[in-house]
């Protein structure tokens, strides 16, 4: 079949890295991608806006399966409407992408079906929110309520950094996304990225990792989308794994069929694993950035008939098998990101840093000009490898690395680091 791979970062490229594999799998297309994908999938540039252009290129390269990559065109109802045009979706309905495109929304069903979260209050009056913390002993996370391109969390140390917060997201720092802000206590434990399929019936576990969400080495910076991560997580055992479906995941699944919301697609959960258990952070309504990228060099199963099955409803039987190996992946980030940053610099080193054993360079942010390739985003490169254990995996992906010349480039040097230290 003809796979169309929606998305232009690392995620997108690790899909197709994996779909490519699948005998299910004739020819794969991406819009927009990128030059990694480039070297995958015919490329095109369609506006991820144009719903309608999107479906006549289905039609005309007889799509049989839509892979939605970001969380964007989902919260705008994409599967909606190609499933209308008669093409199959992986990926939430407008509806059910609120799980990810509303934190307030999530918060309400956990609250109505007793989904372990953290206590929260919503506000859409800034000056309410300030009377909460002033009167609160908690120490506090402030969230704008919509889509922030992963930006839109704020960890305060104290009462004045919380205050704060709520005026900037409040006062249009992430706009429309933060006309509603949702406060919640700070949850102390260790966090987990969880992932589970779903057809809107049933469920099925996919796989775990954890992610590295701030700038510089220590956990030290800004918040980012992500510059690494590692697959397994070690806390993720398999009755955490089986705790975690029992109480979020199916619960979920089953609460969006009987609020008539039906979620299919990938349910990923950002997870605080406290000392009473596994306690929901968010919900994510696609693939993870760069969860996706170890997850995929782990996987052992065909992608292709697992998305297909989760978009028409038949996932019942199926599982999914992931390799006893670990991944790390290392995010390359234009220098400045996650603020402002330069586009446009060379990379060069990727034909070498490739022909180390075990690694995978995935592009997120790059482009094509004649030979070269020029960095286009802020995450850039997923430097990424597989070995037998984290500290192999590492080790390698970091030798990459070492090959690459970017000297407009930055990247963590911890990525993993805490599980050898262990």
């Amino acid at each position: 079949m003809n796979i169309l791979v929606i998305g232009s970062g690392g995620r997108e490229h690790a899909l197709c890295h994996a779909l490519k594999k699948s005998p299910a799998t004739d020819k794969i297309y991406c819009l927009p991608g990128n030059a990694g994908t480039l070297e995958l999938a015919e490329c095109a540039e369609i506006d991820l806006k144009d719903f309608t252009a999107i479906a006549e290129f289905c039609k005309l390269r007889e799509i049989a399966l839509v892979v939605v990559g970001p969380e964007g065109p989902l919260v705008e109802g994409i599967a909606d409407f190609l499933e209308g045009k008669g093409i199959a979706v992986f990926g939430p309905s407008k509806a059910a992408a609120q799980l990810e495109g509303s934190k307030n929304f999530t918060k309400n069903l956990c609250v109505k079906y007793n989904i372990p979260t953290a206590f929260y209050q919503s506000f859409t009056d800034a000056k309410e929110a300030v009377k909460f913390i002033e009167t609160t002993d908690k120490r506090l996370v402030v969230k704008a309520d919509g889509l922030a391109a992963g930006k839109g969390v704020i960890i305060p140390e104290t009462k004045a950094e919380a205050i704060e917060a709520v005026h900037e997201i409040m006062g249009g720092k992430f706009g429309l996304a933060g006309k509603c802000i949702v406060i919640e206590e700070f949850l102390e434990g260790e966090e987990a990225s969880f992932f589970a399929l779903s057809d809107g019936k049933t469920s099925i576990k996919f796989g775990s990792a954890q992610d590295h969400k701030r700038a510089f080495d220590g956990d030290k910076g800004l918040n980012t989308g992500g510059m690494g991560t590692y697959s397994p997580a070690p806390i993720m055992t398999e009755d955490m794994d089986a705790r975690v479906m029992r109480e979020i995941i199916i619960p979920t699944i089953e609460a969006m069929q009987k609020e008539g919301t039906p979620f299919k697609g990938v349910l990923f959960a950002g997870l605080m694993i406290t000392k009473d258990g596994p306690k929901l952070i968010e919900f994510n309504a696609r693939f993870g950035d760069p969860e996706t990228q170890v997850l995929m060099l782990r996987l052992e199963s065909d992608l292709a008939e697992l998305l297909l099955a989760a978009a028409t409803g038949e996932l019942a039987g199926k599982e999914v098998r992931l390799a006893d190996s670990a991944a790390v992946c290392v995010v390359m980030a234009a220098k400045g990101y996650p603020g402002e940053y330069q586009k446009g610099s060379e990379i060069q080193g990727l034909e070498a840093a490739a022909k180390e054993p075990g690694a995978v360079i995935f592009h997120a942010g790059t482009k094509k000009s004649g030979d070269k390739i020029l960095a286009d985003g802020g995450r850039v490169l997923g430097v990424s490898a597989s070995g037998k254990n984290v500290a192999e995996a590492r080790e390698i992906a970091y030798r990459a690395i070492a090959k690459i010349n970017w000297p407009e480039g930055f990247y963590r040097s911890d990525i993993g680091a805490k599980v050898i230290n262990n």
